[in-house]
C-alpha cells in the first residue's frame, strides 16, 4: 500500500533499547564445535560497479548539518478515557521483524499490571524529517508531519532542540515551511535541478526513519513522473534508496549535495522499505516553497475546465492520430476558458507554449502559469487544430464536499417506455425518473434505466440513473437519437461512438464500441 514516510511513535523505555541492541548484534562467538570465523569479505569497493561512486561520506559530512529532526505533539483524541488500561505507546515494526514479537510481549506485560484508574487519552507524538533552507531559519517539511500538531519541535544534528512557528502549508503538494530561532549559524542545503537528473543516476537521502535520526542511505533515481494518486498536481521521483516512516519531509541530494527531491511517501506492503520511495521533484516543490515562505500560501493560476485523459478509444472517437491532451468535459462559463471561447469537447494539446501529452499536465502547468497573464491555448476541435488566447485566473480555495458513490441507483417501480442500444436500456427524461435516480433539473438526455451484466457498457462503468447528453459530440434527447448518430458512427467506419455522460452532476466521456452486443 502507499503510506508517507513519517511515524507516529514515543519514546520506548531506556532498558529496551539495550535488549534492543543485543538483539540486533550479530553473533561473533565461535561455536561449541570450536569451528573457526569464516574468512574475511573481500573490500566492498570491490563488489563496487566501475562507475559508482568510491563514497558518500563528503556529501553526507557537509549535508547532516542542514538536515533536521521534526516531532510534534498533536491535541489527544476526543471520546474521554479509554475503555481499558493502557501501556506506554512503542515503535512500530515491519509484522514478522524479531522487534514486533518482543514489544508485543513487554507491551502485554505492562497491559497486565494493574493501575489504579483508567487512563484518559494522552496527547500523540508523530515524528518525521526536514531540512533548513535559509540560514534565517526557515526549514521545510511535508504538510502531512505538521497537520494538527499543537507544538512542533526541530532538532538539529547537534541535538539542540528549538521551537518552530509554522509559517504555512499547502497540502495539494503535500508540503510545509517551518521558522525557528537559532543563536547558532545555521546550515542550509542548497537546491538542485530535478529536471537534470535522469532516470539511473545516484542520490541519497538523509533523515529520521524509526526516530533513528542522521541516517543516510543512497539508490538510484528509478523513474520520473510517477502518479500515485496522492494529489492533482503528482509528478513525483521515485527512488530505491531507503526510505522508511519517518523520512518524510528529508531532502534527497544528486552527487552535487542539492536538493533534488523531498521524500514524501512510500510503498510498501510490510510497513519497511522494499525499494520503493518517492519525492516531490525541486521542480515543484521550489517555487511552493517560496511562496509559502515570503506569503504564507500558495496562488495558483485557474483555468476552469474539468478534464480527463484521451484514452485510444477516445482519441479513435474523435478521429485522433495519437491518444494525447486533455480533453474537456466541462466549462465554467465565467471562468478564463469560458471567457476566452474552449467549449465541451475541445482536446486542449499546448498551454502556454508547453505540450499537454497526458491530461494531469495541464492542471500542473496552469497552477505554476502567472495569473492574469494571457496565454496562448492550442486545441482540437472536431479534428481541427485552433488557437485561443485565455487569461489566467486565480484558484481561490473550495471546500471539498465528498459525494457518497453508490452501485446504482434503484430501478423505479413505474412503467415507462424503453429502447435497447448498445446493450443499455434508455429511455427519454420524465419526472418519475429524476425523481427516481436524483437526476438534477438542468441535465437533459436519455436516462440508462438498466445495463446488460455482460455488455460493453457494463465494462466501462456505465451504471443505471446515468444520463447519456451527447453522443458523437452532438446532442441526444431521445433514445432514436442516440441510434442514429451510432448508425452514423458505424457509416463512417468507426469502431466506438464517444458518448457524454452525466452522474452526480459530473460529466465524463465514455467511448462505446458499435459493434452489435447483447446486454
Amino acid at each position: 500500500m502507499f503510506g508517507s514516510a513519517s511515524r507516529l511513535a514515543a519514546s520506548a523505555p531506556a532498558g529496551l533499547v539495550a535488549v534492543l541492541l543485543v538483539l540486533a548484534a550479530p553473533a561473533f562467538a565461535q561455536d561449541a564445535g570450536g569451528t573457526p570465523p569464516a574468512p574475511a569479505a573481500p573490500p566492498l569497493a570491490s563488489a563496487l560497479p566501475p562507475n559508482a561512486p568510491p563514497t558518500f561520506a563528503d556529501l553526507a559530512e557537509k549535508q547532516l548539518d542542514a538536515v533536521v529532526f521534526i516531532s510534534t505533539t498533536q491535541a489527544p483524541p476526543q471520546g474521554g478515557p479509554q475503555a481499558g488500561p493502557r501501556g506506554p505507546e512503542l515503535p512500530g515494526f515491519p509484522p514478522g521483524s524479531p522487534f514486533e514479537e518482543f514489544f508485543r510481549e513487554f507491551r502485554d506485560r505492562q497491559r497486565g499490571q494493574p493501575q489504579q484508574q483508567q487512563q484518559a487519552p494522552r496527547p500523540t507524538a508523530a515524528l518525521g524529517s526536514g531540512f533548513i533552507i535559509d540560514p534565517a531559519g526557515f526549514v521545510v517539511t511535508n504538510s502531512h508531519v505538521v497537520s494538527e500538531a499543537t507544538e512542533i519541535s526541530v532538532t538539529m544534528h547537534d541535538g539542540t532542540k528549538l521551537p518552530a512557528k509554522l509559517v504555512g502549508v499547502d497540502g495539494p503538494t503535500d508540503l510545509a515551511v517551518l521558522k525557528v530561532d537559532s543563536r547558532k549559524p545555521l546550515v542550509s542545503a542548497p537546491w538542485g535541478d530535478s529536471e537534470a537528473l535522469r532516470v539511473g543516476d545516484w542520490v541519497v537521502a538523509i533523515g529520521n526513519p524509526f526516530g533513528l535520526g542522521g541516517s543516510v542511505t543512497a539508490g538510484i533515481l528509478s523513474a520520473r513522473q510517477r502518479d500515485i494518486q496522492q494529489g492533482p498536481y503528482d509528478d513525483y521521483l521515485q527512488t530505491d534508496a531507503s526510505i522508511n516512516r519517518g523520512n518524510s519531509g528529508g531532502p534527497l541530494y544528486n552527487l552535487n549535495g542539492e536538493v533534488i527531491g523531498i521524500n514524501t511517501a512510500i510503498y510498501s506492503p510490510t510497513g519497511g522499505s522494499v525499494g520503493i520511495g518517492f519525492a516531490i521533484p525541486s521542480s515543484i516543490a521550489r517555487p511552493v516553497i517560496e511562496q509559502l515562505r515570503d506569503h504564507g500560501q500558495v496562488r495558483r493560476g485557474w483555468l476552469g475546465v474539468q478534464v480527463q485523459g484521451v484514452t485510444p478509444d477516445i482519441a479513435e472517437s474523435l478521429g485522433m492520430q495519437e491518444p494525447a491532451g486533455a480533453l474537456v468535459t466541462s466549462v465554467s462559463p465565467e471562468g478564463p476558458a469560458g471567457k476566452g471561447g474552449v467549449r465541451q469537447g475541445d482536446v486542449i494539446t499546448r498551454f502556454n507554449g508547453e505540450s499537454i501529452e497526458q491530461m494531469r499536465e495541464l492542471p500542473r502547468v496552469v497552477a505554476a502559469t502567472k495569473i492574469g497573464a494571457a496565454v496562448p491555448l492550442e486545441l482540437l476541435r472536431e479534428g481541427k487544430a485552433e488557437t485561443l488566447t485565455v487569461t489566467v485566473g486565480e484558484l481561490e480555495p473550495q471546500e471539498q464536499v465528498a459525494l457518497s458513490g453508490s452501485s446504482g441507483a434503484p430501478r423505479p417501480e413505474t412503467t415507462i417506455d424503453t429502447k435497447q442500444v448498445l446493450g443499455l436500456t434508455l429511455s427519454q427524461l420524465t419526472p418519475g425518473l429524476r425523481d427516481s435516480f436524483s437526476i438534477n433539473p438542468d441535465v437533459e438526455g436519455v436516462v440508462v434505466t438498466e445495463v446488460g451484466d455482460a455488455s460493453a457498457a457494463s465494462e466501462r462503468g456505465i451504471e443505471a440513473g446515468d444520463v447519456i447528453v451527447e453522443a458523437g459530440q452532438e446532442p441526444v434527447k431521445t433514445p432514436e437519437d442516440l441510434n442514429r448518430l451510432v448508425d452514423d458512427a458505424r457509416s463512417q467506419g468507426r469502431k466506438t461512438v464517444l458518448m457524454l455522460l452525466s452522474r452526480d452532476g459530473d460529466l465524463r466521456y465514455v467511448p462505446m464500441p458499435i459493434e452489435d452486443r447483447k446486454g
